[in-house]
């Protein structure tokens, strides 16, 4: 998508508050990696919890509590986001930006390796209505295992930055981070365990419907 579009689908149907906004602003001073998602991307993901009527949510990746507020807005009062976070203390910093937010209630951070905090989840029995993946992008096809695994039926799987600024559309590319998101797409396209398609919004965002 190019600049004009996207500036186009920024201005007429995405407003950023002055919550999201000052998210943006404590991770830029914290000196943190700017890579929240896209406004539009945040939109969607709205839209998409609200839509399914989903009541929990799993992210795999907080950074700085953006996609957060996002998720956790737009579910029900007795709704639950469950955020896995490599990092303490990025956790620690997303769930004060939270708590700023009045939603510091409804998240539970978990803090470590995702792929150790999934077996847990699955070894709890947890089930979660809609995923959001947005952590190292060589896992992708892990965590999509897994969220399939963790899925109610019906469940939605998003995943952020799936077209790598445009790098996997470029057979010379063979960084471990694009190899692993080309990997990533055909496995979502593919699995018949699910419906799916890539939205070029942002950095492209798989969207996919556990059948």
């Amino acid at each position: 998508m190019n600049t004009s579009r996207e500036q186009y689908v920024r201005e007429v149907f995405v407003r950023e508050d002055e919550t999201l906004l000052a998210v943006r602003q404590s991770i830029r001073d914290a000196d943190m990696p700017s890579i929240s998602v896209a406004s539009e991307v945040g939109k969607l993901l709205s839209l998409v919890v609200q839509m399914t009527g989903a009541k929990r949510a799993l992210e795999i990746g907080a950074l700085g509590g953006y996609s957060g507020i996002v998720l956790a807005r737009a579910l029900p009062a007795d709704g639950e986001l469950v955020s896995l976070e490599l990092l303490p203390e990025y956790a620690t910093f997303a769930h004060e930006n939270l708590k700023k937010a009045g939603l510091g209630d409804k998240v539970q951070y978990r803090t470590g390796e995702a792929l150790d905090s999934l077996q847990k989840l699955h070894e709890e029995g947890q089930r979660f209505d809609v995923f959001f993946i947005d952590a190292d992008k060589v896992n992708y096809s892990n965590y999509l295992d897994w969220a399939i695994r963790l899925a109610n039926p019906g469940a939605v799987i998003t995943a952020d930055n799936v077209l790598q600024g445009d790098r996997i559309f470029d057979e010379g590319e063979q960084g471990e981070s694009v190899v692993a998101i080309r990997a990533f797409n055909q496995k979502v396209a593919s699995d018949d365990r699910l419906e799916s398609l890539l939205l070029p919004f942002g950095d492209g965002l798989v969207i996919a419907r556990v059948k």
